[in-house]
């Protein structure tokens, strides 16, 4: 199976290593760059835990605090993994979204033991600010790296689309799908799509996709990676 892997590029190459191994055939086309934000040690006075949404936000985390001991609650299993490559001692993982990581921390935090801080990205999906405020819990958001969109899909994208050399592209953020819908009209594409699966990490994503003429859209049970790989294994077989 031929599949085009939509992810930045920090979290794509891992994936497509992951897909060799399956017996599929991968490439990378990122829709998103990640500029980290520059600026001092954050400020972890009164901080009880660290929020964690994506990988990215564990990246740019560790590149502005040498404190690896807070407890980290991160999103997922790709997040928390993220965040023990990157030294953090104590992690905890949700079940995949902004719901469930409220759930872990009213699980695991008492609200009187400090503030709470996310390490977020310019672009936010989910209310996690008003879930753990009606939960009494302090909340203070830091934005450490901002998403770039690509202002283009590559000419070999183009072609393999136009072709038919694909099979299926797999979408992870509602942002990344958007962006790809709109840069596949902007390439006269939009008809191009009709032998391939949309694989999508939640509804939310396929939500973004659903204007695109595929010859089906699968959403993972759960927004992990592992479900979504799920969903292409059983493709493959």
């Amino acid at each position: 199976m031929r599949l085009l892997i939509t992810r930045p590029r920090q979290d794509a190459e891992p994936l497509a290593g992951l897909l060799r191994e399956m017996g599929a055939q991968p490439s990378v086309e990122p829709l998103l760059f990640i500029d980290l934000e520059d600026g001092p040690d954050l400020d972890l006075d009164g901080v009880q835990a660290l929020l964690v949404t994506s990988a990215n936000g564990v990246r740019a985390l560790a590149a502005r605090t040498p404190n690896r001991t807070l407890p980290v609650l991160a999103v997922g299993d790709a997040s928390a993994r993220a965040a023990g490559e990157a030294g953090f001692t104590d992690v905890f993982s949700a079940t995949g979204d902004v719901d469930g990581l409220a759930r872990l921390a009213g699980d695991k935090l008492d609200a009187a033991a400090g503030s709470l801080l996310h390490a977020a990205g310019s672009h936010l999906a989910g209310d996690l600010a008003g879930l753990l405020e009606a939960g009494g819990y302090a909340y203070r958001r830091e934005i450490l790296y901002r998403a770039r969109p690509a202002e283009a899909l590559s000419e070999e994208t183009q072609t393999v689309i136009r072709e038919g050399q694909l099979d299926g592209i797999l979408f992870f953020s509602p942002r990344t799908a958007a962006t790809f819908v709109r840069l596949l009209g902007e390439a006269g594409l939009q008809d191009a799509c009709g032998g391939l699966v949309a694989f999508c990490l939640s509804p939310a994503v396929a939500e973004q996709v659903a204007a695109v003429p595929w010859s089906g859209v699968r959403t993972a049970e759960k927004p992990e990676q592992q479900a979504l790989l799920q969903d292409v294994m059983s493709s493959l077989e």
